[in-house]
């Protein structure tokens, strides 16, 4: 980082003595050029990923990637599966489906609120063991927001806690909710960290109130950070939490957290950096991974945003670059983002939720076009 830094500033310096601006843009993007990746052979061949378009506005948006995917020639074909949040249970021919491509797109699937029905969703994590969410909530340019230099990366323990629906009424009245964590999910969040050069982790907790669960949830981080000298570590209480980041979000890099407290924490980091329909994110386990709008709030959309055709789908094609590069295929995922990004800072194709009046297609002919 530092060769590249001094050998910019030379750049600079010879364009300013009197090289010619052509020259110096053509030196300054050859030295933008990665060092190229080396495939393994076989490596090009197509992957099946499988593909659940889901409620609401989840065709709309799968179609778009599904567009964006041919538009590119991506190496990748889709099983597609109907499920819908009012069926009982996951059908078995579909986590057959996840099982075997070890990979799955979905689009939201409708929670009934209360009367005993257990979330589809929930059903998904627990049964692929998916117990690692990531939400990815970063500052787009072209986007106005209240805030600059957004980049948190939320990752929240995903199968067990409150949010799992671990509850039982133990006498008619009294409900019992479970939540215990585990220390893998703190394992992730650093190996992530790590990875993915970030500089630190915060835990977010209210051990202060709940001094086992949440105590053990801390004793977990403070042990693993020890393994991550070149990290960061500290520790935040959710309320306050919830404070700092409307305030002073970019304080914040990479955050983990117990289940409850992550989906509000992830969904309002993705409200201050720009809106749910923009954030990607997805689920891991240590053989699958199901990708899909990295904040909840919204991902079913409205009545008005299918019959109109106007949903934003932003987030799920950020989403399947992730899953692109988790697919090891880093090019269509660069192209891929480039292009989305390039939308975005154009600000001509947006949706309503971004200030804009497009419907999906005209973002999607947009994206192609940025592929071109």
């Amino acid at each position: 980082m530092a060769f590249r830094s001094i050998s910019r500033v030379g750049q600079y310096l010879r364009y300013a003595s009197g090289s010619s601006p052509s020259r110096f843009r053509s030196v300054f993007n050859e030295s933008r050029r990665s060092v190229t990746y080396m495939p393994r052979p076989g490596d090009g061949a197509p992957r099946a990923v499988t593909l659940i378009p889901g409620d609401g506005i989840g065709p709309l948006v799968t179609g778009a990637v599904q567009q964006i995917m041919e538009a590119m020639h991506a190496p990748l074909y889709f099983e597609t599966y109907e499920v819908h949040g009012d069926m009982t249970s996951v059908p078995q021919e579909v986590i057959d489906s996840i099982r075997r491509n070890k990979v799955c797109l979905k689009g939201g699937l409708a929670t009934p609120v209360g009367g005993g029905v257990s979330s589809l969703n929930v059903q998904l994590r627990k049964e692929l063991d998916l117990y690692a969410s990531l939400v990815n909530c970063f500052n787009l340019p072209g986007l106005p927001t209240r805030h600059e230099n957004v980049d948190i990366v939320v990752i929240r323990e995903n199968t067990e806690g409150e949010y799992s629906g671990l509850e039982h009424e133990v006498v008619p009245g009294v409900v019992e909710s479970l939540k215990f964590c585990s220390e893998r999910i703190a394992k992730y969040a650093f190996e992530y960290s790590y990875l993915n050069n970030r500089k630190k982790v915060t835990a977010v907790h209210k051990a202060n109130i709940m001094k086992l669960a949440d105590g053990l949830f801390l004793e977990s981080c403070r042990e693993v950070a020890t393994k991550y000298p070149g990290i960061k570590y500290n520790e935040i209480i959710v309320d306050n939490c919830c404070m700092q980041l409307v305030s002073k979000p970019e304080q914040f890099d990479v955050m983990v957290t117990p289940n409850l407290y992550g989906n509000l924490v992830a969904n309002t980091a993705a409200g201050i950096a720009g809106g749910t329909g923009v954030m990607p994110g997805g689920n891991v386990g240590q053989d699958h991974a199901v990708f899909e709008q990295g904040a909840s709030a919204g991902n079913v959309g409205n009545e008005k945003q299918v019959e109109q055709k106007k949903a934003n789908p932003v987030a799920l094609l950020l989403s399947s670059a992730m899953m692109l590069r988790h697919l090891q295929f880093p090019s269509f995922a660069d192209r891929l983002e480039t292009a989305v990004k390039g939308v975005i800072a154009q600000g001509k194709y947006m949706t309503k939720d971004l200030g804009g009046s497009s419907n999906t297609q005209e973002v999607v002919d947009a994206v192609k076009a940025q592929l071109d």
